[in-house]
């Protein structure tokens, strides 16, 4: 008499003169070698795992190497199927995983093939499922773990994807430099607007002084008319601010072009003034000189008026030096 100790999870098959006998389940089994009985081999009852690596072509003609991991295990109610139908049951799961692969994979293009992982293990299982079954194992699960194009594959893949992401960062950034030169034009055109009210009610404050500094000397001075104040008031706020019409005409001329209206004067010349590259200007102020002086003003005037309404402008008068 002989005996075996059989491993928790095992099983062993016992045979008598090649013929089987019975099933030698965990723990201390007798095996009467006297009347022939032998261990034919055993197996085992725990959940197993086969990775299977098979290479393939998609529907692009890309070949790609898949690796299907598949976990099965043996149905304890079949185990003289599991052990006396398959010589060799790792090769034929491997041979169904090859099979099955490759009668689904080529069917798709290779960006599909990463989105159809999970049916692909479907496929594959559900076949080895009803393949297996027969033989005596139950296939638990079966995963796709890893799906590996050809290097030069993977780096094409990869390059497209970043030109994809360049020039969306690219649309992103002009929008951006959109928004920023629409706000900063915004912000011009507003600052301009605002300006130009200041300066109108500026230019409404001195006709209204002006206005109310003529009714006051016409009222206390007597023989004296309105234009005779009007000129005295002109001439003395062009000496209070400084300037001739005709010692600035370019000036004017290029600011008349550009549509802008300017009242002769301290202005200009202050503007000449704040310049950088300003230089040395003589202007004709000698007593005798006061009358021209105050027809170039209303001249300057005029000309202005005229030059807003459309009409040819008058040249001005040379610069003395």
């Amino acid at each position: 008499m002989c005996c075996t100790c059989v491993d928790q999870s095992s099983v062993e098959v016992i045979e008598t003169f090649g013929k089987f006998s019975r099933i030698a389940y965990p723990g201390f089994n007798a095996v009467w070698c006297c009347i022939g009985e032998r261990v034919a081999g055993g197996l085992s009852l725990r959940i197993q795992q086969l990775d299977v690596r098979c290479e393939t072509k998609t529907k692009d003609n890309v070949f790609v190497d898949f690796v299907v991991s598949v976990q099965y295990q043996v149905v304890r109610e079949s185990l003289y199927d599991a052990f006396y139908k398959l010589t060799d049951s790792r090769s034929q799961i491997t041979a169904y995983v090859f099979d099955e692969v490759r009668a689904t994979v080529p069917r798709m293009v290779l960006d599909d093939v990463f989105m159809a992982k999970e049916d692909i293990a479907m496929k594959v299982k559900e076949e080895l499922q009803k393949s297996m079954t027969a033989f005596g194992f139950q296939v638990l699960n079966v995963l796709v773990t890893d799906i590996e194009p050809a290097a030069k594959v993977k780096a094409a893949m990869n390059e497209i994807n970043a030109a994809q992401r360049l020039r969306l960062a690219a649309y992103e950034q002009s929008e951006a430099d959109k928004v920023r030169i629409v706000k900063a034009a915004e912000a011009d055109a507003e600052a301009k607007y605002l300006s130009g009210q200041g300066v109108a009610r500026q230019r409404q404050a001195i006709i209204a002084g002006l206005r109310e500094s003529v009714q006051m000397f016409s009222q206390e001075v007597n023989d004296v008319n309105s234009r005779d104040v009007m000129e005295l008031l002109m001439i003395t706020q062009y000496m209070a601010s400084g300037g001739s019409e005709g010692a600035c005409s370019c000036t004017s001329e290029s600011r008349q072009r550009k549509g802008v209206l300017e009242l002769p004067g301290g202005d200009m010349l202050k503007d000449i003034g704040l310049s950088g590259k300003s230089s040395t200007v003589f202007m004709p102020h000698s007593p005798g000189a006061l009358g021209d002086l105050a027809s170039q003003i209303r001249s300057g005037f005029m000309q202005a008026s005229a030059g807003t309404e459309g009409l040819h402008q008058v040249p001005p008068p040379q610069m003395r030096r």
